[in-house]
């Protein structure tokens, strides 16, 4: 048995930065900010890539994987919460495009466009993933992208 203490084991200290940081996302942006880019730059590549094959670690690799990209969501989410609206277009623009079927992302660059004076393009974002969705799973955009798209055409205070 291998007796290591977990805050030498990287994955152990992703997971406890990543869920600090997203404890405190709307509540204090500007640490969740911090606790969470401090977790993403554990990241050396995909997860367990040099460990094994078996079901066990390819199991344990998706588990990590998601919550990579769970923290990223939260990363922007306290981004945008502390204004940094401008900065985050350009990343996710390729986040949505490299993972399509995470409408967050879509939400996200919605919001991001909309408070920069860009609500066509915002729009667009939201067309251009119920077309996605419904060609590629045969889906409609979920309940907070639609609400979000009726936000942004009305105009909702909520929004900025």
């Amino acid at each position: 048995m291998l007796d290591v203490d977990a805050d030498s084991i990287d994955a152990y200290r992703f997971r406890d930065l990543a869920d600090l940081g997203s404890s405190c996302v709307t509540r204090r942006p500007a640490e969740a900010i911090d606790l969470l880019e401090r977790a993403l730059r554990l990241w050396r590549g995909p997860a367990l890539f040099d460990v094994g094959d078996g079901l066990r670690f390819r199991i344990e690799a998706a588990r990590l994987d998601e919550r990579r990209l769970s923290a990223r969501e939260d990363l922007i989410a306290a981004k945008l919460a502390n204004g940094e609206d401008r900065g985050v277009v350009s990343e996710l623009k390729q986040l949505a495009a490299e993972y399509p079927e995470r409408e967050r992302f879509s939400e996200q660059l919605m919001v991001a466009l909309y408070r920069n004076g860009r609500q066509t393009e915002a729009l667009d974002v939201f067309h251009h993933t119920r077309k996605r969705l419904a060609a590629e799973l045969g889906l409609e955009p979920g309940h907070a992208l639609r609400e979000l798209y009726q936000a942004i055409l009305v105009h909702d205070q909520v929004l900025l």
